[in-house]
């Protein structure tokens, strides 16, 4: 099922128990920040990302490193090398994603970011290292930018797709076919936004976190929260802004932010998570931000 209509993606929903897949990754993948540097092709619809001045490469490179170190004391981490070419490279999660068995390629909207998906050694490493089958959509024509567009669910195969000029409708159906999943909401996002993962985040299939000033409806969210009462939070203005919506849990007890978008967490947002199981892990990314994504955008996942 794939859908606009919240009622009607709600009443399947509803339905579904947790038994889709592994709620969470069992390793991670990150790119590093080599030529790290202001690419201004995505600049053009990403509001987030800084003038080319606020670029500190090296800081960039020291800030991942760290987080590498962090993220390990999780689950493995698998760092591949950057390419000066394409300077975006640090948020792979946009190119590469997994499911159980298999690995998608997204098609990317800017060219400078189309060459992140002709990678061989980032291929090879899921179709020859671990034995994936590969779906491929890096060559046709509709944009879908696998999970910075796409919020899924794991624990029960459902997809939260928002639509803007990184991911059309045509594209969110690829996306839906690709991961199997059992059900996919479509929904624009508010002006000014260009990833759902951005404004949406689903914690190991039990909580949400959720900017409603990120989509261009905000009875979506409403209708989205439903599904993970009463652990669905709603974020502030000034949380969203500093990237607390952009959070990941690699496993059940903790959720990754940036320290940034820690520090902004208002103390019933604290408390909300502590009330769902989730301790808040932290690293901090300033550099990496300049670029226009933080953390969940930089961890790519393996199931």
């Amino acid at each position: 099922m794939i859908t606009r209509d919240p009622a009607a993606f709600l009443a399947h929903a509803h339905t579904l128990a947790p038994d889709f897949g592994p709620a969470t990754a069992r390793a991670a993948f990150l790119v590093a920040p080599d030529g790290f540097r202001l690419a201004e092709q995505s600049a053009a619809d990403n509001r987030y990302m800084a003038q080319a001045a606020a670029f500190d490469a090296a800081r960039a490179s020291a800030e991942h490193r760290e987080l590498q170190r962090a993220l390990s004391a999780e689950l493995p981490v698998v760092c591949f090398a950057g390419d000066p070419q394409t300077p975006d490279a640090v948020f792979p999660n946009n190119v590469f994603a997994t499911a159980p068995g298999r690995y998608v390629v997204g098609r990317m909207r800017h060219p400078v970011r189309q060459g992140e998906a002709t990678r061989a050694d980032i291929r090879g490493f899921f179709a020859d290292v671990l034995g994936y089958a590969g779906t491929d959509l890096s060559q046709q024509p509709h944009p879908c930018e696998l999970t910075g567009a796409l919020v899924i669910d794991r624990a029960r195969g459902l997809g939260f797709c928002g639509l803007s000029e990184r991911c059309d409708e045509a594209g969110a159906r690829l996306l839906h076919a690709a991961f199997g999943l059992r059900a996919t909401l479509l929904f624009d996002l508010a002006p000014g936004e260009y990833h759902a993962n951005v404004v949406l985040a689903v914690l190991a299939g039990r909580a949400l976190l959720a900017c409603p000033g990120g989509l261009a409806d905000a009875g979506v969210v409403e209708a989205i929260a439903t599904l993970y009462a009463p652990h669905a939070i709603l974020l502030s203005a000034a949380e969203h802004a500093a990237f607390a919506g952009n959070a990941i849990a690699l496993r059940g007890d903790s959720v990754w932010m940036s320290a940034a978008a820690a520090r902004a967490l208002e103390p019933a947002t604290r408390a909300a998570l502590a009330a769902a199981g989730f301790a808040v892990r932290s690293v901090g990314l300033e550099a990496i931000e300049a670029a226009g994504g933080s953390l969940r955008c930089c961890v790519g996942e393996i199931f």
